[in-house]
């Protein structure tokens, strides 16, 4: 079994940089998330004297993901919408934009949600940055920013800019995502915020939501169910995806080592799969089959519809990153560990699986 412990000590094991952490607080946005959850273990993890100031909707899910730290004196959270004006009277050295809408469930019920999260949220990230005169801000952006891929490369590099449809339903994600990436340049002329962008694939691992549609999500949530895999497409698409606790080690490493100005992929060549083959994976890992059912009309709305989206990786592995599971090493430990989690749902520590997550509270008994 995975032990989610593990996981964040190899992130504090990293050559990073570390002593520009020491005695820093961090603002993070999206911190009961996916890869909010592992950035805020992590540094709990690496430094006694590390603070983190937490903003979510949702207090009772981050107390069960945070409840080591709730009264340490070292963590602060504050229920607020950040497309709302945010209050925050607390001073923080970093700020860490990770909240965002990212599954296609939440495209197409929230679309509104959606891209205010990647603008106006950004917007107020942003404001609190220049405000506090932060040390650096990161922004979570996404493979989606570079749409279709236009025939002419095999792997997406920072400068590509590929077609994307404005007129739909989910464009705000991926339209929402490059506008975000542009107030981070006009913050960084016009109000001197140091900004740096971290471009994500597609993120799977056990700090996963359950609500998460994802398609990735999906086909692991069934494979830890021991249930068929349902493939709702001929699963042509070929993606680069990326295991959290690597996503998370790589955007620590744009944190602290990357230019400013800049946006680097999040990448690995071992973890970029079609559709096909990864619902083939985790069925052959679980002893399941695939099978083939038409997505409904909300699902198809969410859906991207790029067929392929591989990200270059070599700009972040210039900054001496590289990924350490590869995605059949990752996907087997997932479901290894959502499995398992399901089977002990009475004894997670973490959020429950009838809470909304299968993840456990790493902190706990550190």
């Amino acid at each position: 079994m995975i032990n989610y412990r593990d996981d964040i000590q190899y992130i504090c094991s990293l050559p990073l940089p570390w002593g520009k952490t020491e005695n820093k607080t961090f603002l993070i946005s999206g911190a009961s998330g996916m890869i909010g959850s592992f950035l805020i273990h992590a540094l709990f993890q690496k430094s006694p004297d590390i603070r983190v100031i937490a903003l979510g909707r949702d207090r009772e899910r981050a107390r069960e993901r945070f409840g080591a730290y709730w009264d340490s004196g070292r963590f602060s959270f504050y229920a607020q919408d950040i497309n709302e004006r945010l209050h925050i009277d607390e001073q923080a050295d970093y700020v860490i934009h990770a909240a965002s809408n990212t599954h296609p469930a939440a495209y197409a019920g929230d679309p509104i949600g959606t891209i205010l999260t990647s603008i106006t949220g950004t917007k107020h990230m942003l404001d609190l940055a220049a405000k506090m005169k932060a040390e650096r801000f990161l922004f979570l952006s996404s493979v989606e920013i570079y749409g279709e891929n236009r025939g002419d490369t095999e792997y997406f590099s920072e400068d590509y800019c590929g077609y994307i449809d404005c007129n739909t339903l989910r464009a705000g994600y991926p339209e929402g995502k490059r506008a975000g990436e542009a107030l981070c340049q006009a913050y960084r002329r016009q109000k001197h915020v140091d900004a740096v962008i971290g471009r994500l694939p597609r993120v799977y691992g056990p700090s996963m939501l359950w609500s998460d549609t994802k398609a990735i999500s999906q086909f692991i949530k069934k494979g830890a169910k021991r249930e068929d895999i349902v493939l709702k497409s001929r699963g042509e698409q070929l993606y680069s995806y990326c295991y959290a606790a690597d996503a998370a080690a790589a955007l620590l490493t744009i944190l602290l080592k990357g230019a400013d100005g800049e946006a680097y992929n999040i990448s690995d060549r071992d973890s970029d799969i079609t559709l096909r083959e990864l619902a083939q994976l985790i069925a052959g890992l679980a002893g399941v089959s695939v099978r083939f059912e038409l997505p409904d009309e909300a699902e198809q709305a969410g859906y991207s519809k790029a067929t392929k989206a591989l990200l270059s990786s070599d700009k972040i592995r210039a900054l001496g990153w590289s990924a350490h599971w590869d995605i059949r090493r990752g996907v087997a430990e997932t479901i290894d560990y959502l499995a398992r989690a399901l089977e002990s749902d009475g004894g997670l520590a973490g959020e429950s699986v009838k809470g909304g997550s299968l993840v456990r509270a790493a902190g706990k008994g550190q």
